[in-house]
């Protein structure tokens, strides 16, 4: 799927908003299915709570009366009265018992049910003989104590009831929390998830083109950004890889139109015929010509690139350029003279021997034409140089915008310069 830079963050912040609306529609679902299970559970508590009030009060009430009855004569309408609140509780006690399943909370209000019953039947016979004796009217003491008791034997079990109904709405509102901490962890690793693979996408590209730019600061210009996707980054990249490839090119150019110079400077070098130098502002040797190497016995490796201290290059050579590196200008004249190399066996020993036995006999013959012992124009015998070279030399400086970039050319010549 080919999406542009715009549309793919787009894309991101539909998915995070996604994510997030799932993750609050799904803890909504959980607190609202934990609201309709409490609310349910305290509903039918209430209800059960207000209509054993109710069978209370009705329970007490056929209590009163049936003492009533026993303690003076019966009348019609205490009778009636009772069995009013028989009837009453009856349909009380049906209530209650379509509101529970436990089969003992049944059995409780079906013993209940029989004790109204009976005491129902009893109150019926005394309404229609109350003229006549109230045989079997003691019995109702012990049906109302009968009644009293199951309803306590149902006060019991509903005590436990709320125990285990407060049970229930601790483990309902535990799962709750479970459920959304499972939901939150979910949603805060889905979330570090998203953080972590969209914005790599997203900076994947970007990363090979900054690793390009490093390439190309390294002068490595046969690097190229590989992106194949058709939005603004690849725009980008198809645009850099023109850039590299002119750059590359430039490059080749100029590298060839330094060869080129090169070249050509070797031959002018050389078509001179005297010993030529090429350094740069840091003392380092860049070229030299045919003359000079001859002059030096040396080869190339042996001292283009390298420092003058730690070359074959002779002290006034180097004198001179440190001087011309110290002025950043042109010093003419400067007196050069390279030395023969000298190199171990007996016939070097012997032409030292020779040498010293020249000057010290140079020495001898200038002292007595000081002392006047010598007569006329007698020719005082050369003492031979232990020089290869003894002459002067020009240093020129080559101006770059920089005086890092500077480069010094030297000239020698036997001669002065004019």
């Amino acid at each position: 799927m080919n999406l542009s830079l715009r549309n793919r963050v787009a894309f991101s912040f539909i998915v995070a908003n996604l994510a997030v609306l799932i993750l609050s529609f799904t803890v909504f679902h959980f607190l609202n299915s934990l609201n309709k299970d409490i609310e349910s559970i305290t509903v039918r508590s209430n209800r059960v709570s207000l209509l054993t009030d109710e069978i209370r009060i009705s329970a007490v009430s056929i209590l009163k009366y049936q003492r009533r009855i026993l303690t003076t004569k019966p009348d019609q309408k205490t009778v009636e009265k009772v069995v009013n609140l028989c009837e009453s509780f009856t349909s009380q006690l049906h209530t209650l018992d379509s509101l529970y399943q436990d089969p003992e909370v049944k059995k409780v209000v079906a013993q209940m049910l029989s004790y109204v019953d009976s005491l129902k039947l009893i109150l019926s016979k005394a309404a229609i003989y109350s003229n006549r004796d109230t045989l079997g009217m003691s019995s109702v003491g012990d049906l109302a104590d009968k009644i009293l008791d199951a309803f306590s034997d149902f006060q019991d079990i509903q005590y436990f009831q709320s125990v285990e109904r407060d049970k229930k709405i601790k483990k309902i509102i535990n799962e709750t929390k479970r459920h959304m901490m499972i939901v939150l962890i979910i949603g805060f690793l889905g979330t570090i998830i998203l953080a972590l693979v969209v914005p790599g996408k997203i900076a994947l590209p970007f990363k090979k083109i900054k690793d390009a730019i490093r390439e190309l600061q390294d002068c490595n210009f046969d690097v190229s950004i590989y992106y194949s996707q058709d939005d603004e980054i690849g725009e980008i990249a198809r645009e850099m890889n023109k850039m590299i490839h002119s750059i590359k090119v430039f490059d080749e150019l100029r590298t060839d139109r330094i060869g080129v110079e090169n070249r050509k400077f070797d031959a002018l070098a050389n078509l001179v015929k005297r010993p030529v130098l090429v350094a740069n502002a840091e003392s380092k040797l860049i070229y030299m010509n045919n003359q000079l190497y001859s002059l030096l016995q040396v080869q190339s490796e042996d001292v283009i690139g390298k420092d003058m201290t730690e070359s074959v290059i002779p002290q006034s050579i180097i004198e001179a350029y440190e001087l011309a590196i110290k002025r950043r200008s042109k010093i003419e004249n400067a007196e050069v003279m390279i030395p023969k190399k000298k190199s171990g066996g007996n016939e070097d020993i012997e032409g030292e021997l020779q040498a010293q036995a020249q000057k010290e006999e140079a020495e001898a013959i200038q002292a007595a034409e000081g002392n006047g012992n010598v007569e006329g124009d007698a020719a005082v015998p050369a003492v031979e140089e232990d020089f290869i070279f003894k002459g002067f030399a020009n240093v020129i400086p080559i101006r770059g915008k920089d005086s890092s970039l500077d480069y010094y050319l030297m000239v020698m010549s036997k001669d002065t310069f004019s």
